[in-house]
């Protein structure tokens, strides 16, 4: 990694929480005139995640069938039925119903946990940028930016940045940092 990219790492790490980063996309630095610039897609665990699973779900409820024996031809409502089909064809429906069939016998249900399916864990999306001006009067000059714009799981979040740089047209690979690869990447403080 070049003395940059470190910089880089190292000022967004003083403006985000290190610890709940999960992970960066970088972006290949682009120098125009006297000036370098660069841009990080960066993902940042939630603070509480606790607080976004539904209150149900939390408790550890879950939806159950019915345990009770059921008639094959009470599992249909014959409302539903004649609103459907018309009250002359309800009529001979459930006559038939009726009937001795081996279809029609009694059903056991035991009873079964449903639990809906738990949704995508969803990170916070920063954008970090970058302005190094190399010639000129500032020379030296280093600004860096970080703004928080949305929330999406990391599924979605690779989506964009592969998008992104498809649509830029950019050949150069994007470097795609993990928390502990960020985290092992900061510089280490000097002790006094």
């Amino acid at each position: 990694m070049d003395e940059t990219r470190a910089r880089f790492l190292a000022a967004i790490a003083r403006q985000l929480p290190a610890e709940r980063i999960a992970e960066a996309h970088l972006f290949a630095a682009i120098r125009q005139g006297g000036v370098e610039s660069g841009v990080a897609v960066i993902a940042l665990e939630q603070e509480q995640v606790a607080e976004e699973l539904p209150q149900a779900l939390a408790e550890g409820d879950v939806a159950t069938e019915p345990a009770e024996s059921q008639a094959a031809d009470d599992v249909v409502d014959a409302v539903d039925v004649e609103e459907t089909l018309g009250a002359a064809d309800a009529e001979e429906l459930t006559a038939d119903a009726d009937d001795d069939s081996p279809y029609a016998s009694e059903i056991d249900v035991e009873p079964v946990a449903v639990a809906a399916p738990a949704p995508p864990r969803r990170y916070v999306v920063c954008t970090a940028r970058y302005r190094h001006t190399l010639k000129g009067p500032d020379r030296g000059k280093w600004e860096v930016t970080v703004t928080e714009e949305a929330d999406a799981p990391l599924l979605t979040i690779d989506a964009v940045v592969r998008g992104v740089q498809r649509r830029s047209g950019d050949l150069d690979e994007i470097v795609r940092l993990s928390g502990d690869e960020l985290r092992a990447a900061l510089p280490v403080p000097a002790t006094p």
